[in-house]
């Protein structure tokens, strides 16, 4: 940066204390010295202000021109006090003729009627709806690796959404990373551990690790193909059927089971079923599809 050890000592010290606070907040920077008069005169008038605009996000911070001369110098200060409106990193406001408070106030509540300020400091607020909306997507169309690798994203600028969370374990496990999905529930803890939007991916968990072998789904394929009045036989495959991906032939099974006794084992084949809608997706269409089937079977 072609910068002497002393001068980038100076840089780093503004860094902290200006540049990186007015990421988010508004600073009010204030160049002043000892021996100026006018500064000393000022300062408390800075200081009240930048104390009753603190929740919204304005802070106060001062150089001393005489140790950061350096500093200073970037700014072109001339003379003392000069005082500008910092935001992002750059001058926004030239505040050095507003001297009482009322000026101060005015001018601040222009600045914050136009800038993206966050009261306190926060982070920024990330729009994250559209890539939630995208990562469902990928669910819908079965694409548990894509959707995955968009939840991940989506956990850099949420870490702790439980929506986010919820679709990630869900993706890990339509990718057959079932270890990994359950990594991730193990992990979580108190509000965010108990948030019902984890409840789906838990369900969707708790039924891919029921997925047999394939040896294993053909002979209960077999069974139920053998013995279609046989309902326990029934309610097995379509366990195993939609464990192994295989949501259609689960369903046509569970509604077939329905229609023949819904009352069996106090209406196990209706509960699988809509324990396969939760878990799917209430807006999925396949889902709207289905349900209507069930209805119909229900109620004619």
């Amino acid at each position: 940066m072609g910068l002497n050890l002393d001068e980038q000592k100076a840089v780093d010290r503004f860094r902290k204390t200006v540049a990186e606070p007015s990421m988010t907040q508004l600073v009010i920077l204030d160049f002043w010295a000892e021996w100026c008069g006018p500064c000393k005169a000022l300062t408390p008038v800075l200081e009240k202000v930048a104390a009753d605009y603190a929740d919204k996000g304005v802070i106060l911070a001062k150089v001393n021109v005489d140790e950061e001369q350096f500093i200073a110098s970037q700014f072109q200060v001339r003379s003392i006090p000069t005082v500008y409106a910092i935001f992002q990193g750059q001058p926004v406001a030239d505040l050095t003729s507003a001297r009482t408070e009322s000026q101060l106030k005015a001018t601040l509540d222009q600045l914050l009627s136009q800038l993206p300020v966050q009261p306190g400091g926060a982070e920024p607020q990330h729009d994250i709806a559209p890539l939630i909306a995208m990562g469902e997507e990928a669910l819908a169309e079965g694409d548990g690796e894509r959707a995955a690798a968009i939840f991940m994203q989506i956990l850099e600028l949420a870490p702790e959404n439980a929506e986010v969370l919820a679709g990630f374990v869900r993706a890990l496990v339509l990718a057959g990373r079932i270890d990994e999905a359950g990594q991730v529930l193990d992990s979580l803890e108190g509000e965010l551990a108990a948030d019902p939007l984890l409840e789906r991916a838990r369900t969707a968990l708790a039924l891919a690790k029921d997925k047999p072998e394939d040896s294993e789904l053909a002979a209960l394929r077999a069974a139920a193909a053998e013995r279609p009045a046989d309902m326990e036989a029934q309610f097995a495959f379509a366990n195993a059927a939609f464990a192994a991906g295989e949501r259609d032939a689960a369903a046509e099974v569970l509604l077939r089971m329905v229609a023949a006794d819904r009352e069996w084992n106090e209406g196990a084949a209706r509960a699988k079923l809509l324990q396969i809608f939760e878990v799917t997706g209430l807006e999925d269409p396949w889902v709207s599809a289905t349900r209507r089937k069930l209805s119909t079977v229900l109620f004619g």
